[in-house]
């Protein structure tokens, strides 16, 4: 089918624009908030616990940028059950008869220098407790900040890369919206295809690397290896599609018994409806609410004629299901009225089947 341009976005594909551009504008909000502000914090707090000294006489009780190491003896250990990765609390009581806990990964069972009424030394550090020396052991706790810094920097690469491929997506909807009818055209595709190859590897990059630098330089030699990929398959994609012929061609089952599967038949026809079921069996088509195919059944009568198979369009009527991208139309006509038949396009050979093979053209 070929499409007439236009100068306007279609109406249908403003939703979608207007969904891509507002979700990926706080997206990129988000993203520049972890990557400029949380993510390089917590490196600055890892870099000064690396180099922080011991406390001296002369910093007093009260300091809190100095490692402050204390000597307390331990009361009891707690097994952590809300965690899938092993740990534990261990409560303690410090020489001054302060009580307090810190979490430790681990299993304390493991641990035989963590038993009530060992002495162990725990070191503070902004006021929190970063490691216990159990035994000749270092245990660091959960406020160990070493590292701290990779998972705000996963988080904003990770929503960064989505909200500039929902960015790129509106740009290229409204541009493709005045070309093509496609739900789903070929270039959104890509996009998409482009940005998930993205994201996988902004999760793994920060995992890679020791710095914040490093892990946006190796993203972005991900991100030109992509994009010189996304570019050598854009002339593929086009010569696939030059033709402007959308029809898709599917031989029809032969059936032998009668299936039910999801699917809708839409227009002005009598039996037209929303039930959200299609029975396909041997001479018949049917509608049904019911998944099992047994009850309130409306049979499509005989006259009912299928002319082509096609994707999706913008201009199909409002309520029409996309299946998860996995939906086709085929277009039917009873009488001269035109009736839309819609499925998963795995069922679609049962609708031929049922209905008889598209006449050649």
């Amino acid at each position: 089918m070929t499409t007439t341009p236009s100068n306007t976005t279609a109406p249908a594909h403003r939703g979608p624009t207007r969904a891509y551009l507002a979700v990926g504008i706080l997206f990129s909000l988000v993203a520049a908030w972890l990557l400029l502000l949380t993510a390089p914090g917590a490196r600055d707090d890892e870099r000064a616990f690396t180099t922080a000294s011991e406390c001296t006489a002369a910093d007093g009780r009260g300091a809190s940028d100095c490692l402050r190491t204390v000597k307390a003896v331990i009361d009891r250990t707690e097994q952590e059950t809300m965690r899938k990765t092993p740990s534990y609390w261990l409560y303690i009581t410090e020489a001054d008869g302060t009580s307090t806990r810190t979490r430790i990964e681990g299993n304390p069972d493991l641990t035989p220098a963590a038993r009530p009424g060992a002495a162990v030394e725990v070191t503070y550090w902004q006021d929190q407790i970063r490691y216990a020396d159990l035994g000749s052991d270092r245990h660091y706790t959960n406020a160990d900040p070493r590292g701290a810094f990779r998972i705000p920097l996963v988080v904003g690469l990770v929503v960064g890369i989505f909200g500039a491929m929902l960015l790129t997506s509106a740009v290229a909807t409204a541009w493709i919206g005045r070309r093509s009818l496609k739900a789903f055209p070929w270039q959104v595709g890509l996009i998409f295809t482009g940005g998930m190859s993205l994201i996988l590897f902004g999760a793994v990059a920060p995992w890679l690397t020791d710095g914040i630098a490093e892990a946006l330089q190796l993203t972005g030699l991900a991100t030109v290896v992509v994009l010189a990929a996304c570019a050598l398959a854009v002339p593929f994609l086009r010569r696939r599609n030059r033709d402007g012929d959308d029809t898709i061609t599917l031989e029809p089952s032969v059936l032998t018994e009668e299936l039910c599967f999801p699917g809708l038949i839409m227009g002005e026809a009598p039996y037209a409806s929303d039930a959200g079921y299609l029975i396909a069996g041997p001479g018949i088509l049917a509608t049904t609410p019911d998944p099992t195919g047994v009850f309130h059944r409306k049979p499509v009568p005989r006259t009912l004629t299928p002319l082509r198979l096609r994707p999706p369009y913008l201009t199909d009527p409002a309520g029409r299901p996309d299946y998860d991208g996995r939906a086709v139309v085929l277009e039917c006509e009873d009488d001269g009225v035109p009736v839309l038949v819609v499925t998963r396009k795995k069922d679609a050979p049962a609708v031929l089947g049922a209905l008889g093979p598209v006449p050649a053209e």
